[in-house]
Formats: C-alpha cells, structure tokens, sequence
C-alpha cells in the first residue's frame, strides 16, 4: 500500500516536469542529429577516401593523413598564427567586453542603455562578407578611407594594404574585437545586473568609491564567468573564424604569412588536392586538441578556486 503511494507521488511529480521535458526536446534532438550523428565521420580522418568507394569502402590509411598535415613546411606557422591570434582574441576580449559592462552598469537612463546595448551587438549581427568589404572600404588602395582621407591630405605615402602584411596582425585583432565584444559583453553586463546590490550599499556605507566598488565587489563576482567564458574560449583555441582570416584578407597571396590557419589551410589544400582525409584529420586534431585543453585549464582552475571551473 505504501509502496503504491510513492509510485503514485512519483508519477504526479514527473507529470509535473512533463512541459519542461517538452521545451527541452527540440534542442536535444538538433544537438544528437548535428553533433552526434556526424560522429561516426571521424573515422574519414585514417581512411584515404575515395568518392567512388564512398566512407566505409575507402581504404585505411592510419596516421598517414596527421602526417601530411604536419610534415609540411606551413605546419608551424599555421599552428602559431592560429593559437597566437585566438590567445589575442581571448585576452583583449575579455577585458574590452568586461569594462564596457561595466561602462553600461554605470548608466542610469534606462533608455540610453538600451540603445547602446543594440548598438554595440550590431557588429556581432553583421556576415563577415559585409565586414570584408566594410575593411576594405578602409584600406583599398586606390579608393580606401585611410589613403584617400586621411593619409594623402596629410602628404604622406599611401599604404598597399593587401600587399604588407606588416600591419595585419593588428587589423585582424582589431577587426575581430569589434565583432565580438558586443556579445560578450552583453553576457558580463547580463551577470553584473544579477548581482546583489545590498553588497555596493553596504560599500557606499564604509566609503568606498565607484574605483574601489569595481575593484572589490564588481570584478571578484564576475570571476565564475570569466572563468567560464575563457575556458569555452580555450576549448576552441585550434579552431580560427574562417570568414576572418580569408574573406577579409580577400585571399590575398602577400598576406599568405600572416592569415593563414588551420582552417583556412585545410580549405586551401581541399580546394587545390581535394584530400578530404587531410581535412578530417585536421578536424579530429582540433576537436581532440581542444578537449585535452578544456579539462587541462579546467583542472588547474579547480586547484586554485574550485568555484570557478566549468565542471
């Protein structure tokens, strides 16, 4: 009797969940189809594949494709473009996207909030093609911006932009910046709202100022999602914005040095030897490179404050 009680309580308290079960199952099954399912191509990676035989006929080729990825004369620089530009990325993101929310915090009109908060996530809802050409109406030789505005009337040599690679280290980290500390941004100034606002009363109590309110209250709640953010950033340190680094750039063969990555040299070779093996190598690389640092970083994070790490 008892025991028919309980399973009656149980079922009344699942039927409960029922509508939360229901939200949730759209987003799990796009997770298990785009995510999941694909899995099973990993296996391209030691295959050296051919259309006819398709995946599973496909001959095994065992490592042969992580060599030829790796053997080549380009491996060193793709893989210190790629890591070098996302540490960039990651470093100047971060503190960009966390002193704008703080910025916004400070706003009182709640109105000219809101419109800064748009204006500041445009960027990030701008296609990269539109941001291509939004750098090169800056920087085209003939009839760029910064040539013909700027750099002529002060008497001063025009610059062949595409053709140096002198300064596209810059606008590259600069270009990315301004895409993506919109959306950052957003998700600090959203957890900065959340905040208990007795902690800054009680601060404004003993004196403190806005300098030293940010600096004690402000900065040391936001650790958890620094931590967080940076180490889903981590993860993906061997994946580069493809749009970034080669529609920008315009594929230019001078820039070559400086733009090329794992992603952009990969798409290059299938483009020019159509090696989809090399391709899937380079992609399990990536993801399995991209895990080992996720439980890495989080590991030491765990050891220094437990409660910043991701899980």
């Amino acid at each position: 009797m008892i025991g028919q009680v309980q399973s009656k309580r149980s079922l009344i308290r699942w039927r409960r969940f029922i509508p939360l079960y229901l939200m949730l199952l759209p987003g799990t099954i796009y997770i298990f189809i785009n995510n999941y399912i694909p899995m099973a191509g990993i296996i391209v990676a030691f295959k050296r594949f051919n259309f006819q035989k398709g995946i599973w006929g496909s001959p095994f080729a065992g490592l042969d494709n992580f060599k030829f990825l790796f053997q080549t004369n380009a491996a060193w620089t793709i893989t210190r473009n790629t890591i070098g530009y996302n540490l960039a990325f990651i470093v100047l993101g971060t503190f960009i996207s966390i002193a704008i929310a703080i910025l916004l915090n400070e706003i009182r009109r709640e109105r000219l909030k809101k419109s800064y908060q748009t204006i500041i996530l445009l960027p990030f809802l701008i296609s990269i093609v539109v941001v291509s050409y939004l750098v090169y109406a800056f920087l085209s030789t003939e009839s760029g911006f910064i040539n013909k505005s700027i750099l002529a009337p002060l008497g001063l040599p025009t610059i062949s932009w595409y053709s140096d690679p002198t300064y596209w280290p810059i606008i590259l980290i600069v270009v990315n910046t301004w895409r993506f500390f919109g959306y950052n941004c957003i998700i600090y100034y959203a957890t900065i709202v959340g905040f208990d606002r007795s902690y800054y009363e009680a601060a404004v109590i003993d004196g403190a100022n806005r300098w030293q309110q940010i600096r004690y209250i402000t900065l040391p709640s936001l650790t958890p999602t620094i931590s967080i953010l940076t180490l889903l950033a981590i993860g993906r340190i061997l994946y580069s914005d493809f749009g970034l680094f080669y529609q920008v750039p315009m594929n230019s063969g001078p820039l070559i040095d400086v733009t090329n990555t794992i992603d952009t040299y990969v798409y290059r070779g299938l483009i020019e030897m159509n090696n989809i093996g090399m391709a899937g190598a380079a992609g399990f690389y990536q993801s399995l490179m991209g895990f080992v640092l996720v439980v890495t970083v989080n590991a030491i994070v765990r050891k220094v404050n437990k409660d910043s790490a991701l899980y």
